[in-house]
């Protein structure tokens, strides 16, 4: 049994028959571990708009100030200047944590973060939130309301229970003067890693709301353009049903209206797709949080649906009403095209029409011709046969040349129709 070395070296054909993705898909279901969070600990959070410029400039960014080792694709995590560091890139942002372990005497205490100051002024990309999370245990209680007061908003403090009640959670959902969102958690018996589990999902909650937030202003400034865009839509339609109407105008006012929605739609689309993925993730969050409310605050969950689906809503009409213009648009250039093809088709049948009677008249004119034409032939050939009858009478006296004459007059004139029509005949079949 020599040579064996390890446990499937008995089947090394396996390896030659691998899918080329099969060790890709294997890692992606690992790379986004969760950092190790235990209370009490501290963590800071940027969320980096980056492009692909910017992803370039991360990696920089993780080499030069945290490990020259560092190789990441998309998940990475190390440590800087004694505090537990994460990188992780996502489609549109990147984000970087630091973590610094053990118990502050005060909340938010940014003030530790400051050995790492200079790594932090040197993030790339463009900060799209920044959010400091503080887990507690409860050894010592629950933070009292004068501390909570503090440091949150108290109109919009909302709390709410989490993680089947082992957890209390207190956010605001505001920058405070530090710079800082804040969101504070309490561990009421979270085991093993249901603290990690619970901050990531907390902070991809309130990621992910604010990137799906980023198309709401975008469909609030272009919606008037929107209603202007149907209002032109509207006229060129009550025009079409005008006959007096120019209709190369109206081709032209549909043509720029068209390209005009087809360039917001090119514009827009991207960001009103993404919008209605990460507010689809959001609410996938929002469900595996398992939040419940506290009595005398606003929960996570009413504040995530109340300000969150009238954005996505607003989103998803922005769209409906763009797709919905440009099919009217589209529908409208058919209508307008079908009048001109009418009008074409109309100025053909008159065309037609006219040259029907011109050919009539033509038809006409050919056969007044061709009768002046055989009486003129017929008359020259009365003529030529008259100098024969004439010769003949010579010969018989008793023979009348006017009677012959007059009796050659039906057959020449006969015979030179028949023989017209014959030759008309033959140059058609030709």
């Amino acid at each position: 049994m020599g040579g064996m070395t390890g446990p499937f070296s008995l089947f090394d054909a396996l390896d030659t028959r691998s899918h080329p993705q099969r060790m890709m898909l294997t890692a992606e279901m690992h790379l986004r571990k969760p950092l190790r969070l235990e209370a009490p600990c501290q963590m800071i959070q940027f969320v980096m708009l980056a492009d692909d410029h910017e992803v370039d400039a991360a990696e920089c960014f993780l080499r030069q100030h945290i490990s020259a080792t560092a190789r990441p694709r998309r998940f990475w995590t190390g440590e800087v200047d004694g505090f537990a560091f994460a990188f992780e890139r996502h489609s549109e942002f990147i984000t970087y944590s630091f973590i610094a372990p053990g118990r502050r005497s005060m909340l938010f205490d940014v003030a530790q973060f400051a050995p790492i100051k200079s790594h932090v002024d040197a993030i790339p990309g463009k900060l799209i939130r920044a959010n400091h999370v503080q887990l507690l245990d409860t050894g010592s209680g629950l933070p009292a309301a004068e501390q909570l007061a503090r440091h949150f908003s108290r109109d919009d403090l909302i709390s709410s229970t989490a993680s089947d009640g082992k957890a209390l959670i207190w956010t605001d959902f505001r920058i405070h003067e530090d710079g800082f969102g804040r969101l504070l958690i309490a561990d009421r018996g979270l085991a093993g890693s249901d603290a990690s589990l619970l901050t990531q999902r907390l902070q991809e909650l309130g990621n992910y709301r604010k990137m799906a937030l980023l198309g709401l202003p975008i469909a609030q400034d272009i919606m008037p353009r929107i209603d202007l865009l149907e209002q032109q839509l509207a006229d060129v339609a009550q025009r079409i049903a005008d006959e007096r109407s120019d209709d190369e105008a109206m081709m032209a006012d549909i043509s720029r209206l068209t390209a005009e929605v087809a360039r917001i739609g090119a514009q827009t689309r991207y960001r009103m797709s993404a919008t209605q993925a990460y507010a689809e993730i959001c609410l996938d969050r929002l469900d595996s949080l398992d939040v419940r409310p506290v009595a005398g605050f606003p929960s996570l969950g009413d504040f995530t649906e109340r300000r969150l689906l009238p954005a996505m809503r607003t989103c998803a009409a922005f769209t409906r009403r763009l797709d919905d213009l440009a099919e009217r648009a589209a529908w409208t250039d058919a209508l307008l095209r079908t009048r001109i093809d009418t009008q074409l088709a109309r100025q053909n049948r008159n065309l037609l029409a006219s040259m029907n009677r011109r050919t009539k008249m033509q038809l006409r004119l050919q056969q007044t011709v061709e009768g002046l034409s055989a009486v003129a032939i017929s008359y020259y050939a009365i003529g030529l046969l008259g100098y024969l009858v004439k010769g003949t009478h010579l010969l018989h006296p008793a023979l009348s040349v006017e009677v012959l004459l007059a009796l050659l007059v039906p057959v020449v004139l006969i015979a030179v129709m028949l023989g017209l029509r014959r030759l008309r005949h033959a140059g058609d079949v030709d």
